[in-house]
């Protein structure tokens, strides 16, 4: 019987007879239109969400999912650009591939440095540091967060502007360069799946099963000395992000972000 339903939920899913986005009737509703005990209507609702046809959300009820075109995040950037962290270098790659980027106004915190920071950045926990936090969307869906850590130095030293809960034109790395000589000669990345926590669960719309993972990336910037000036974490949905990394003599070219490598 739970077959049944699943299958007639599936055909009006694939038909669009029930829309990508729609919620489902509850429970109530569907044991009603179906004759069927309530046992029955959630193993069907099982049936359609281990297949990824519909999606849970907390406090919200069942839906239908919504296909969502993959983006492309290029890794491997110019040192002195900070990569896809800047926003406009973010805007520009994201218009590139006729879609629309938005993101949020900054959050701005003085915090102490955690455990995780300070190993980062090499400095004594509990260090005083900035953190410049955005919500990122792409065509009004949340596509990442990303959360950008500084030592307090910077500001001291004339960095004024990452202090304010304002965008930096040309990003914080040209922003530093710029104002207080320090450049970025390169960065290293490190990338981690885990599953979402609760905040991200609910901002990125996630089944809250855990079934979507996120990947999270911390990047440490180094200036030419080698000195550890910024830490940055940004988290991605599994579902809706891939990631390109040149090595060596490449095209320059960019795949499409709906184009993936064989």
């Amino acid at each position: 019987m739970y077959r049944q339903i699943a299958e007639d939920l599936q055909r009006k899913i694939e038909s669009g007879e029930l829309e990508r986005g729609a919620q489902l009737a509850t429970e109530i509703d569907l044991q009603k239109q179906y004759d069927a005990s309530r046992n029955t209507v959630r193993d069907a609702i099982k049936w359609l969400t281990i297949r990824g046809l519909v999606e849970t959300r907390p406090g919200q009820g069942t839906f239908v999912t919504e296909r969502i075109q993959p983006f492309v995040t290029t890794l491997t950037n110019e040192p002195e650009s900070g990569g896809g962290e800047a926003t406009d270098v973010y805007v520009a790659q994201v218009e590139a591939s006729g879609r629309t980027p938005t993101n949020s106004e900054p959050r701005v915190e003085m915090q102490k440095a955690s455990r995780v920071i300070a190993q980062a950045l090499r400095i004594a926990e509990g260090t005083d540091i900035v953190s410049r936090h955005q919500q990122r969307f792409i065509d009004d869906t949340p596509w990442s967060l990303q959360t950008s850590f500084y030592p307090i130095e910077l500001v001291e030293k004339g960095a004024t502007r990452l202090i304010q809960a304002t965008d930096i034109g040309g990003g914080a790395v040209a922003y530093i360069a710029e104002k207080v000589g320090i450049k970025q000669a390169g960065y290293r990345d490190s990338i981690a799946v885990r599953r979402p926590n609760e905040i991200e669960t609910t901002f990125f719309k996630l089944p809250d099963d855990g079934r979507i993972a996120v990947f999270e990336i911390h990047r440490v910037g180094y200036d030419e000395d080698g000195t550890r000036f910024r830490l940055t974490i940004s988290v991605y949905p599994t579902d809706r992000n891939r990631f390109l990394s040149f090595v060596g003599a490449t095209p320059d070219s960019i795949l499409p972000s709906s184009e993936e490598d064989d």
